[in-house]
């Protein structure tokens, strides 16, 4: 099969490798839509724990199952799939809370547990074997395009539940107007806000008006130099907003966060998933604020099937997400878009 392969820190080549080795306890997934991330650059630069090299990355895809382990129930061949990253042990205390995107058996294999993409080998590729309790048989009236978003969207709507979920009717800020922040939007709209402001940078101007478009009620966009939450504030009589989502990722962000919350807000950060990225904020913020603060991490048990009907019902549409497609082969112009971003790409979709 066809796969990209992350050969060393830094350098990758698209080559021919062993189709994948079937188990009593997989799926064969032949990948029809797959596509890249931020995190695929860190995991590149060698900078994401537990992952070894040669690799083939890909964390976000689906496809059509075409070989069925034999202990596998419920999946046949010919399924459409979409595939979440995460799979725990199953038996360590986070698992058995199901919360095992925080399995303690994280890089272990011995022991079950696998993160698709990252301790295993991932999508990039022609074909992927994957544990079956990743596979989501994807609802009737979706397509791979579809797919390609399960663990994506799941990611985003663990997020929301992390803080509560949304109380009706009230203001929420997403911080970062990337895939992540952009689900985001709809999410909050699905969820009940009845108002959204998108935080972004002016280089950002084209996603910014695509989440408008999405849903978004107000649109910040912070010049250099110049933080948002006085803007957001603005907005909000001076109060600050319910319920932060941050996706950016950097450490301005993560403080900005805090900041723009109202006294008794909720604050997610979800950005940063890789060392290196520093809080430098004043601790009376969060504790005069009586702000609670969330972590979150990937997303846990149900959440990409839930997920999945958020698009099913069209509440999420991933569609105008998807700016730019382009065959595997052409990964090395995929990836230096996906740098540089030529042409403003948010996800870039490659079919094997």
């Amino acid at each position: 099969m066809r796969a990209v392969v992350f050969t060393e820190p830094d350098k990758f080549e698209l080559t021919d490798m062993p189709d994948p080795a079937s188990g009593a306890d997989l799926v064969t997934v032949s990948v029809k839509a797959t596509t890249i991330c931020a995190t695929d650059v860190k995991l590149l630069h060698g900078t994401v724990p537990f992952v070894t090299f040669p690799h083939i990355p890909g964390h976000e895809f689906g496809g059509e199952i075409v070989e069925v382990g034999a202990n596998v129930k419920g999946l046949r061949k010919g399924d459409l799939v979409g595939v979440e990253a995460h799979v725990g042990c199953g038996s360590c205390p986070r698992c058995l809370e199901g919360l095992y995107n925080l399995c303690e058996n994280y890089g272990n294999r011995e022991a079950g547990h696998a993160h698709i993409g990252f301790t295993t080998a991932g999508g990039l590729a022609e074909y992927c074997a994957i544990p079956a309790k990743a596979a989501h048989l994807m609802p009737e009236g979706l397509n791979a395009k579809h797919a390609m978003f399960t663990d994506t969207l799941g990611i985003v709507l663990w997020a929301f539940e992390r803080a509560g979920g949304v109380r009706g009717g009230e203001t929420v800020a997403i911080v970062g107007p990337g895939a992540l922040g952009l689900l985001a939007v709809q999410v909050a709209r699905a969820l009940g806000a009845g108002r959204v402001i998108v935080v972004g940078i002016p280089a950002d101007g084209q996603r910014l008006e695509l989440a408008r478009k999405l849903g978004a009620d107000d649109i910040v966009a912070a010049e250099a130099g110049q933080g948002p939450v006085r803007s957001v504030r603005e907005l909000t009589n001076g109060k600050g907003v319910d319920l932060v989502i941050e996706f950016a990722g950097t450490s301005d962000a993560g403080r900005q966060s805090l900041e723009m919350a109202r006294r008794g807000g909720r604050v997610v950060l979800g950005g940063a998933t890789s060392p290196g990225r520093e809080l430098n904020v004043d601790l009376s913020v969060i504790v005069r604020g009586h702000l609670n603060v969330f972590g979150s991490v990937a997303n846990p048990q149900g959440i990409s099937r839930r997920a999945n009907a958020l698009m099913q019902k069209g509440l999420v549409d991933v569609m105008p997400l998807i700016t730019h497609k382009l065959p595997l082969n052409d990964f090395s112009k995929a990836w230096k878009m996906f740098l540089e971003r030529e042409g403003d790409p948010i996800r870039i979709m490659m079919y094997p």
